[in-house]
């Protein structure tokens, strides 16, 4: 297949077309996309690689992947947290590696319009979104996961549940465009975004130490504007290593560049994007033989760890770099300005609805029963 070459790409601090086909290359034939060549297979990263290839002009590819989805999932609407070579590997269903299908479905869309691809696969979305919402407990936040047994773990996750809060976000704005309401989301969404904001306790609070925690309520706009930045301020020096990166845990010397991605597209989501220019700046050179992104490395003794070549860590990166130089239409995904409700103050999600779909009102998205619900 022939990569468009063109002078913005060239001009890009990654090799946006080296990154893409090496997820490509990754890629079973099923669709299913591993970790690497060999390795297992997660129904969130997998999610995360199709969306790499999507920002990389492989949409079939992408396409493939979904139709993977689609044909492995459960009865319930859920996915085994685990598969190697295509069996089930740990039968765990979780939440947020559920819902994360509706990120991926809305961002492919943002870039192909494709909206045959989209009433196809919106059944697995929806049954996905389904299950997810089961899970939700009285509080707002939703329990993590099922287990082997088919038991609910009562333990709410403050990442799974920014992610989640993420996917139903863009669930919604699918159900607006097939013209379908989904006013149980809505509810969950609200529920939700409540007991992230108002209601820490509810959180197992063990997953702290993890930077995730520190910033995926900011990047998935949960939190937004002056209580964002005092969020990321106030643990800036715990997480961040200058001028390498972010640490997978704040008590062990460990950068990773995934997490580091999604940091520089937290600060893209702010508007942050100097910032973020320079973090992305800090990895750019942290790169195989081949060109690919290390998945993290020891400081101060620079050691890569692990070898592994992770198609997720490199889609991460893709879409990090997305993010600060604008190179798809889905680039304002994550941005918190892009989600704000109303034609007159935020006209982003405003003028991508209009296009695509003229006969709406622009409320009805995120909105129920007349209730001001705060996304």
């Amino acid at each position: 297949m022939e990569r468009d070459m063109s002078p913005s790409k060239l001009s890009l601090p990654i090799d946006i077309d080296l990154l893409a086909a090496s997820i490509a290359k990754t890629q079973r034939s099923t669709g299913e996309i591993p970790w690497h060549e060999g390795g297992k297979t997660d129904p969130w990263d997998h999610v995360e690689a199709a969306i790499g290839l999507t920002i990389g002009g492989y949409h079939e590819e992408a396409r493939n992947a979904f139709a993977w989805l689609a044909s492995t999932q459960l009865e319930d609407g859920g996915w085994y947290s685990a598969y190697r070579d295509g069996k089930p590997e740990d039968l765990t269903r979780e939440s947020n590696m559920a819902s994360y299908i509706a990120v991926g479905v809305f961002h492919h869309y943002l870039i192909t319009q494709d909206r045959p691809f989209l009433e196809h696969i919106w059944p697995t979305v929806c049954k996905a979104m389904d299950f997810t919402t089961s899970l939700q407990a009285p509080g707002g936040e939703i329990y993590w996961a099922k287990n082997p047994h088919g038991q609910v773990d009562p333990v709410a996750l403050l990442t799974a549940c920014s992610s989640i809060f993420m996917s139903l976000k863009c669930a919604l704005v699918l159900a607006l465009l097939l013209g379908e309401s989904k006013p149980s989301w809505q509810e969950a969404l609200m529920r939700l975004g409540d007991a992230i904001r108002y209601r820490p306790h509810l959180f197992d609070k063990t997953k702290s130490r993890y930077s995730m925690d520190w910033f995926y309520p900011v990047l998935c706009g949960t939190i937004t504007g002056a209580e964002a930045k005092k969020r990321l301020d106030r643990s800036w020096n715990r997480f961040m290593v200058e001028g390498l990166g972010t640490r997978c845990v704040s008590d062990n010397p460990w950068v990773t560049i995934a997490e580091t991605s999604e940091l520089i597209l937290t600060l893209a989501a702010m508007g942050e994007y100097e910032k973020a220019r320079a973090v992305l700046g800090w990895i750019v050179n942290k790169r195989h033989e081949d060109g690919t992104f290390w998945c993290g490395f020891t400081f101060p003794d620079m050691v890569i760890w692990t070898e592994e070549k992770l198609a997720w860590t490199n889609a991460a990166v893709m879409m990090a770099a997305d993010a600060v130089y604008h190179i798809t239409p889905a680039s304002q995904l994550f941005n918190h300005s892009f989600w704000e409700v109303g034609e007159k103050t935020r006209p982003h999600m405003y003028r991508f609805l209009k296009k695509y779909h003229p006969v709406f009102n622009i409320r009805d998205a995120f909105y129920s029963d007349a209730k001001d619900m705060r996304i």
